[in-house]
């Protein structure tokens, strides 16, 4: 398996401020198509990025290969919806992922 950050551009700088209602339902979907990826084991985390010039979305993902990654950027139902929005695909050779100790019984 490998892992790889995948990152949602939205179509403008201004977005989510200015969203439409188009948008804002295209990203309903988005949001529940992330968290089925999630709990099929596909995506390790996803979420929005607030940052200086912009929001944008992230999506950290553990896929057998770069062809199963593009496909689950070009799955996401905000790019079905050709408003603008793309992914950038960035592989991830080594990750350390954090030890989640099981619940004290």
């Amino acid at each position: 398996m490998a892992y790889f950050h995948l990152k949602l551009v939205p179509p403008r700088s201004t977005f989510p401020q200015d969203a439409t209602p188009e948008e804002m339902a295209a990203m309903e979907r988005h949001a529940a198509y992330w968290r089925a990826q999630a709990d099929a084991g596909r995506a390790i985390a996803v979420g929005p990025v607030f940052a200086k010039d912009g929001a944008w979305g992230m999506a950290l993902v553990e896929v057998p290969d770069g062809n199963a990654a593009q496909a689950l950027a070009d799955g996401d139902p905000v790019i079905a919806a050709s408003l603008g929005f793309r992914f950038e695909i960035a592989a991830i050779p080594k990750l350390i992922l954090r030890h989640v100790a099981a619940p004290a019984a």
